[in-house]
Parts: C-alpha cells; sequence; structure tokens
C-alpha cells in the first residue's frame, strides 16, 4: 500500500514500519484511533491530537488516516480545526497503564527515563512515557 511506504528522503522514524517496529506488531493505525478513542478531554485542537498521534507515527499520510478512521468510527467529530470527543472514553491508570524498569525514550518527548509507563490497548501496548508525558498523552493534563 502507498501509504505504508516511506520515500527515500524519508527521515528516520516516518515510516508506518519503524512505528511497527517499536509498538511490537501493532498496526499504526488501529494504535492511533483506539488512542484518541480515549481521549479524556471534550474537544482539543487538530494540532493537540496530531501531539498525540506522533507518538504513534510522524508519517503525515498515517496521521490523516488515524484521524480519518477515527472519524469514520465515531469516536471524534472535526470542525473549524478543532477535534470534538464524542466516545467519552479514558485511559484507566490502574489498569491500562503498566510500568517497566529500564532504559527508554519517552516516545512523545525523547528524554532518557528509567521507569517507562505504557498504555495497554487492545491494538497493543504502546509506549513508553516519561510521568509528564504519559498524562500529557492521556489527557490527564
Amino acid at each position: 500500500m502507498a501509504d505504508d511506504a516511506a520515500g527515500e528522503d524519508a527521515a528516520p522514524g516516518d515510516s508506518d514500519s519503524d512505528a511497527d517496529r517499536e509498538n511490537g506488531d501493532a498496526d499504526p493505525v488501529e494504535v492511533g484511533v483506539e488512542l484518541l478513542s480515549k481521549l479524556e478531554h471534550p474537544e482539543l485542537s487538530v494540532a493537540e491530537a496530531v501531539d498525540r498521534i506522533e507518538t504513534v507515527t510522524t508519517h503525515p499520510a498515517t496521521t490523516r488516516k488515524i484521524l480519518d478512521e477515527a472519524e469514520k468510527r465515531g469516536f471524534i467529530e472535526r470542525e473549524d480545526g478543532i477535534v470534538k470527543t464524542t466516545g467519552g472514553g479514558y485511559v484507566s491508570f490502574q489498569s491500562e497503564v503498566v510500568t517497566k524498569e529500564g532504559e527508554f525514550s519517552c516516545r512523545r518527548c525523547g528524554a532518557g527515563i528509567s521507569t517507562g509507563y505504557f498504555i495497554k490497548l487492545d491494538a497493543g501496548e504502546h509506549g513508553a512515557f516519561g510521568p509528564e508525558c504519559i498524562r500529557k498523552v492521556t489527557g490527564r493534563d
């Protein structure tokens, strides 16, 4: 599929296959859609939604595909640069976030971390995140 391949001049990390490797075998579109389905804020700017999606992929076509699919499935509505959540879902820190000790890089900010927070999604485990970024990605801050 054309959207799955990065061009020769693409930066490292811009292809779906890079995102797949970092998330195991999880489909980046499914991970992104599920992440958007669990946003706690009733509305976000498109930029804020993309900030969360960029933890899954930085590939522009995949980002568009995630937004389109989340809207098609009824998890979000987009209008005038605003993303409104419709599902009322959220990530439960007690049952859907796990911590692991090790050497990680935060998927959101890139900082080196020794305790990684991972979101357990049906589509696959997503992380690692630092303590501040896990709150940002899940919409707690």
